[in-house]
């Protein structure tokens, strides 16, 4: 193989993952393109984005709430705002965070949960816009990844100008790091053992949220820290694919195909797989063996200096395969970089390439 794989635990005999130098090179990456750009700080609300930033992380029931936020100020270090226990803990635990000067307690709107009416969202732009002030910064562009409309007019209220600050993260996050590599490995790992336990189960009668739970189990027993989800789709369900489980039976012949994204250590998968319950029929080989041309043509492609263009250029037209158009046929003919996202640039498609 060409990338090493590693057991998953550390130890005094060999180097594996070093986890400081993944936060340092992290870091070094965002204030990098922090550096060249025209803002004079970043602004942070997406989970991921903190995590790469901060190297904090409160679990992934906090994916979607907008709970907690950083600030990346230019030449500096970043400053984090979390729930008040959540920072505590960084405090104790997170030493690279610098204590209690930059690991605040402070909540947000919590994605409109608090109302603005009680004074929260001028609450917290008053907090970064002090931040900026003391650093001469409160009149340079602030990037923002994402962020409640409340706060936004607020920061626009105390004369803050936003800008786009998620292509500068995704700019970032593109070119991972040898850490990063190594934990995306690991993560496809814990997959490949996913799908020999699928292959081992899959039979008439054996429902499909079953084995969304047994993969659920077994990723989750091996370290896993977040399954997102388990696509499951079989038979006539196949097409068109509905990006979801069900409790549907396998039968005798019926074509299965699974999608399974996870994470370990924040760094995720979103690794397909199809199957034949039982024998599979020659149209099933010849379509199967098509599809796989497509795919091995591709990735012989991906090396530098190549484009996304010159990559998808070898898959059909969605025209050629039943849809209208390459909207249409989005999500079902195209390829994504991956990191502590499921999608990540580039984003191969004819759509966009």
């Amino acid at each position: 193989m060409s990338i090493r794989t590693n057991g998953s635990m550390a130890v005094d005999w060999e180097e594996r993952i070093n986890f400081d130098r993944l936060r340092t090179q992290r870091l070094d990456r965002i204030k990098a393109q922090l550096a060249k750009s025209e803002a004079g700080a970043l602004l942070c609300f997406d989970m991921t984005n903190i995590r790469y930033i901060t190297a904090t992380h409160i679990g992934t029931w906090a994916q979607d709430k907008m709970s907690r936020f950083a600030l990346l100020p230019q030449k500096d270090e970043p400053i984090l705002w979390d729930f008040g226990s959540a920072a505590k803990h960084h405090q104790l635990y997170a030493p690279w965070m610098g204590g209690a000067e930059r690991s605040r307690a402070d909540p947000t709107l919590l994605r409109g949960a608090i109302s603005p009416e009680t004074g929260r969202a001028r609450d917290v732009a008053k907090k970064i816009f002090v931040e900026l002030e003391a650093r001469g910064l409160h009149k340079e562009p602030l990037a923002v990844d994402l962020i409640e409309i409340p706060i936004l007019e607020a920061l626009q209220e105390l004369g803050v100008t936003v800008i786009d600050g998620q292509q500068m993260m995704q700019y970032a996050r593109v070119i991972k790091t040898v850490d990063e590599i190594a934990l995306l490995t690991h993560a496809a790992a814990l997959v490949d053992a996913a799908y020999e336990e699928i292959y081992r189960n899959l039979r008439p009668g054996v429902r499909e949220n079953e084995i969304v739970g047994l993969v659920s189990n077994f990723l989750y027993s091996n370290g896993s820290e977040y399954v997102e989800g388990v696509n499951a789709i079989s038979g006539e369900r196949c097409s068109p694919h509905p990006h979801v489980f069900s409790d549907r039976m396998l039968r005798p012949g019926d074509p299965a195909y699974f999608d399974i994204l996870h994470s370990y250590m924040g760094y995720r998968t979103c690794y397909y797989r199809t199957f034949v319950v039982g024998s599979a029929s020659q149209a099933q080989v010849d379509a199967y063996k098509r599809c796989r041309d497509y795919l091995d043509h591709a990735i012989s492609l991906i090396k530098p200096g190549v484009t996304t263009a010159e990559v998808c250029d070898v898959w059909p037209k969605a025209e050629e395969f039943g849809f209208p158009n390459e909207e249409a046929a989005f999500a079902l003919q195209y390829g994504h970089g991956i990191g502590l996202a499921i999608w990540e640039k580039p984003v191969i498609s004819r759509m966009v390439s």
